[in-house]
């Protein structure tokens, strides 16, 4: 059992799947020598050598298009978009190519590519170092989205995404980088594709994922100083949905309210909202809510914490549908 940073259990996990196949490859802006921003793979040029973690072009449409190429030549290439915002260059790559080539060919050719995008707010930065691009990605046929939000889950989920068969885009919670919890490193991981129970509760579920389980957490602490039980369930996987979890935590609780960073406007959360009322309309007590971004762009860094879901606009969201 290791105490690890979100970030650095990313690392160990990372340096796990290039020591159990060498076929996989680190590649991207500053991830050899400097190590990534954020040292997400701070030591793993220095270990594995330049072969193996490779400083690319500030060129996301190149990274992509070279995994492409690694990948169907039989390699694992671990792609790393150093900031959300830089993504859309290389959006062309990821949807008509790393998306459909595995339809393309009839099943015959695998793209077994993991492309890490830190993501969301919360770290005062400037503009396109603040993103949430979740849904562009998990509306795309032929891609597998999942999103880590603690330091136990980041550590195996890349390893696991490492291992699929199956492009996988990988958020990560720039926010969350430094929070720290223990690992145990010996132990089992959970189904990448399972969501996971953060804490249970009676009277309402909050549905989330990645930097909002924090939050929800957080509120759900709250609550229970005033007599209410908060079920938070945490998707881990945003496409594909672990909707069986999502339906009987909803069913049980009668109330159910969505929490993202991302705007609310046609979104997961909205998509979640939408099957939850379609599966559980006779056991729902309230309609289902959803707290998120607004309408905006991602704002200054100044206020972007006016922006970004709070423990008060949950527990408003919460005090909503008890009272409906």
């Amino acid at each position: 059992m290791a105490t690890l940073t979100l970030a650095k259990a990313l690392n160990e996990g990372l340096r796990k799947a290039m020591e159990n196949d060498p076929k996989v490859l680190v590649m991207g802006e500053d991830v050899g020598q400097l190590g990534g921003v954020f040292r997400v793979t701070d030591g793993l040029s220095k270990d594995f050598g330049e072969d193996r973690v490779i400083d690319t072009p500030l060129a996301e449409s190149g990274i992509i298009g070279t995994a492409v190429g690694l990948s169907i030549r039989g390699f694992r290439p671990v792609c790393e978009i150093q900031f959300d915002g830089f993504v859309f260059p290389a959006f062309d790559q990821i949807v008509t190519q790393v998306a459909k080539m595995h339809y393309r060919s009839s099943g015959n050719v695998k793209l077994p590519i993991t492309i890490r995008i830190p993501y969301g707010g919360g770290i005062g930065a400037v503009e396109h170092h603040s993103e949430s691009p979740e849904a562009y990605f998990a509306h795309t046929p032929g891609l597998k989205v999942v999103t880590c939000s603690n330091p136990a889950d980041a550590y195996w989920m890349i390893q696991q995404a490492v291992a699929c068969d199956d492009p996988i885009v990988f958020f990560e919670p720039k926010r969350r980088y430094w929070d720290k919890a223990e690992v145990d490193t010996d132990s089992s991981p959970a189904d990448l594709w399972s969501a996971r129970i953060a804490r249970s509760g009676t009277d309402a579920t909050l549905i989330t994922y990645g930097p909002s389980v924090r939050t929800c957490l957080e509120a759900s602490a709250a609550a229970a100083e005033e007599g209410r039980e908060l079920e938070v369930v945490d998707l881990r996987a945003l496409s594909p949905i672990d909707w069986e979890t999502v339906f009987t935590s909803a069913r049980k609780t009668g109330h159910a309210i969505v929490v993202a960073e991302a705007p609310v406007y046609v979104s997961l959360a909205a998509e979640v909202a939408a099957r939850v009322t379609e599966q559980c309309f006779y056991s729902l007590e309230s309609p289902v809510l959803r707290v998120g971004g607004y309408s905006t762009p991602y704002p200054a860094s100044r206020i972007e914490e006016d922006y970004l879901p709070d423990l008060d606009r949950v527990l408003d969201a919460v005090d909503r549908a008890i009272g409906f």
